[in-house]
């Protein structure tokens, strides 16, 4: 479809059919899509697990389940995704990458950031990956891991201890959902949110 329908139809989608798989194919491209997102420095410091089998999945949502909530419906809908990529970003590439001589720091000190960009690089990633999956007609959301379950998560799939999980993307085909009570509140005028040439209050000309 063209950019500007995906751009319309983009949505978080918390329902999924639970009878039909995402193609392989298609896993490839969406995952491949994700990656030719921009990173600082071309230092690509962002890794994915992609799940797709029902025992991975189930161990994602069991190693992830907050030990003391109860999210109801909303999540008995979302765990009917067929998929799920898990994005997950490496700061210690980044501080290696920007100690290269062609750079111009000479040292790994984070302070030289004024945010953290090898999130905001995987967060690139991870939206390019969620409009490729509504440009093929899928449904797709993203989602944060709670923080008091990020040890059982990287225990249960072994990652690394230099990648932070930033989110996960569950994707498929849409089933039953309801939309979110939040889109109640609209979005904000474009007059209170984007400046033009100065930084303009509210009711300001």
């Amino acid at each position: 479809m063209e950019f500007d329908e995906v751009v319309r139809r983009r949505r978080m989608v918390r329902g999924y059919d639970p009878d039909r798989p995402v193609p392989p194919e298609l896993v490839d491209k969406i995952v491949r899509h994700g990656l030719r997102a921009p990173s600082a420095g071309f230092s690509q410091g962002w890794s994915f697990l992609v799940l797709t089998s029902p025992a991975d999945r189930e161990l994602f949502w069991s190693s992830t389940a907050e030990k003391d909530g109860d999210p109801g419906g909303w999540l008995d809908r979302m765990r009917t995704a067929p998929l799920i990529v898990v994005a997950l970003s490496n700061k210690s590439v980044y501080l290696d990458r920007y100690a290269e001589s062609d750079k111009g720091w000479t040292d790994r000190d984070e302070s030289h950031w004024p945010v953290p960009y090898w999130d905001i690089d995987t967060g690139f990633a991870a939206l390019l990956m969620h409009l490729t999956a509504v440009n093929e007609d899928l449904g797709s959301c993203f989602i944060g891991l709670p923080a008091n379950t990020l040890s059982d998560f990287r225990n249960a799939f072994g990652v690394p201890a230099e990648f932070t999980p930033i989110g996960a993307l569950t994707i498929g085909y849409r089933g039953t959902d309801k939309r979110s009570p939040s889109l109640r509140r609209g979005h904000r005028p474009v007059a209170d949110v984007v400046h033009h040439g100065r930084w303009a209050s509210a009711g300001e000309p």
